[in-house]
């Protein structure tokens, strides 16, 4: 097949979420399977020595705005899996500081610039004479991409076979817009309907991409089943209820030759699940760069990620006393909402020896927070799929975790008659954290019982080589459904 996956950030290229590395690491694990497979994404800042890796091609697309036509440069980057990555260059809509906003909020443009990158993913394929089989959309930022492949682009040569796949990465993120930006999507006002794109009086791009798909995806079985509920379906719920006969679940995976202490050059200890003792040295190397105490053995805990609400970030400030009272050291990386950042360093000047922080995301760090913590906290409110808690099992670090999404199917509760990879609770509540804590502490604290969770959770299987094949399931059902739709 030829697949055109769609996705608005891009290892290396530009990185918010984890959508990046899903955006790099899927598309390999497709192209070894023999598939055909391009990215496409907008060209974001630059460092030179990135540019320099960018091929400019002689092609020029003209993307219709509404009544402009904006004229978008191509840039291709040859990965060495013969995945090929293209960057949609518009300077004046995305050479900023941000992807979706900056410090003062989300950009006021957002409607036209990701108008202009549905419309400019198409144009690409048509201008490079594409005969795609797949379109997998990402997220609301490429929601009207199975919507114009109903409508303004469903009679055109290249485009009229094609299916799409729209796939739900966070729902909480729906890309609504006011309705006098409709014109700009260059759509009649009979899309603006509650069938279609209407949305409480808004346009809601994401809305557009779940209604005219031909297949819908999300990241975990759990979350699957959390947004057909008022709780979490975020008013998406009764869409997905309408086409729930299309909505598949697929846990996100990781890169294991990336992600993997047995060789990672990062550390300063190699180790695997036979023989983790190594571990401990790069425990030790970790604690002398933040300058923690240890304590006389105090387990060494990780908040790696988005610093913000739904990550649970109000539970661990508030809990941060009892955190150390419980007996326990904190290493926190990450960045988010500005007053978690305010509150995590007035927490570090009270507590030098027990919190390490890091505001901002260094991927050589997180590397050795993995290596050399004991457990990961992740309390999220909810978690679609989640992929530090992923990457911690690799390294044999144990995760507690709340009970929700994708954190529910990727880790197993250690418990009496269990042998499990973690802890989990379910209650959103700070006791309810801090007693999960408290009971992994108790596990850490009998050194055989630790060693045995350690090498079950280094032995969990979440590669994309694993996934990869189910996606080729959902392509092919993807393809079966449009092709009834052109033969209706």
């Amino acid at each position: 097949m030829h697949v055109l996956f769609l996705a608005p950030e891009v290892w290396p290229f530009k990185r918010v979420g984890g959508l990046a590395e899903v955006a790099y690491d899927l598309p390999r694990a497709l192209a070894a399977l023999g598939h055909k497979v391009g990215v496409v994404t907008p060209k974001p800042r630059l460092s030179q020595e990135m540019e320099q890796g960018l091929e400019r091609l002689d092609t020029v697309l003209e993307v219709p705005v509404s009544w402009k036509r904006h004229l978008a440069e191509v840039y291709r980057h040859q990965e060495p899996s013969g995945v090929e990555v293209y960057l949609i260059g518009h300077e004046h809509l995305f050479d900023r500081e941000g992807l979706y906003g900056n410090a003062y909020g989300d950009y006021e443009d957002n409607a036209e610039r990701f108008i202009f990158y549905s419309r400019a993913c198409l144009e690409l394929a048509r201008t490079m004479d594409w005969r795609v089989d797949v379109f997998h959309a990402n997220d609301w930022t490429t929601g009207l991409v199975p919507v114009y492949l109903r409508t303004l682009y469903a009679g055109d040569p290249c485009l009229k076979d094609a299916a799409s796949l729209m796939t739900v990465h966070n729902l909480g993120n729906q890309g609504q817009f006011w309705h006098y930006d409709m014109p700009l999507t260059g759509l009649g006002w009979e899309y603006f309907v509650p069938e279609a794109l209407e949305f409480y009086g808004q346009i809601n791009f994401l809305k557009g991409g779940l209604v005219f798909a031909d297949m819908i995806s999300t990241v975990s079985h759990t979350y699957a089943q959390e947004i057909l509920t008022p709780e979490l379906g975020r008013g998406m719920e009764g869409v997905l209820m309408a086409r729930r006969d299309r909505l598949a679940a697929v846990v996100n995976g990781i890169d294991y030759q990336v992600w993997n202490p047995a060789d990672d050059y990062r550390l300063a200890a190699n180790y695997d699940r036979h023989d983790p003792s190594p571990k401990a040295r790069c425990r030790q190397e970790l604690m002398g760069h933040y300058g923690l105490e240890d304590g006389g053995g105090r387990p060494l805990v990780a908040v790696v990620g988005r610093l913000e609400d739904r990550k649970g970030l109000d539970l661990i400030t508030a809990g941060m006393e009892r955190f150390f009272e419980v007996g326990l050291n904190l290493v926190v990386m990450g960045y988010g909402e500005d007053h978690y950042h305010v509150a995590l360093g007035e927490l570090a000047a009270r507590h030098p020896g027990r919190l390490g922080l890091t505001i901002g995301f260094d991927i050589d760090l997180a590397h050795r927070i993995m290596a050399g913590v004991d457990m990961l906290l992740v309390p999220s409110r909810y978690e679609p799929c989640g992929i530090h808690q992923m990457q911690a099992l690799r390294y044999g670090v144990v995760p507690v975790v709340r009970d929700t999404g994708g954190l529910a199917d990727t880790v197993v509760d250690q418990r009496p008659g269990v042998e499990g990879t973690g802890f989990k609770f379910e209650p959103f509540t700070m006791e309810a954290m801090l007693q999960t804590l408290d009971r992994a502490k108790q596990a850490y604290d009998r050194p055989q019982e630790w060693r045995g969770l350690m090498q079950r959770a280094m032995a969990q299987d979440f590669s994309w080589q694993a996934v990869a094949p189910r996606y080729e399931e959902i392509y092919r059902k993807a393809l079966e459904l449009a092709g009834q739709r052109q033969r209706a």
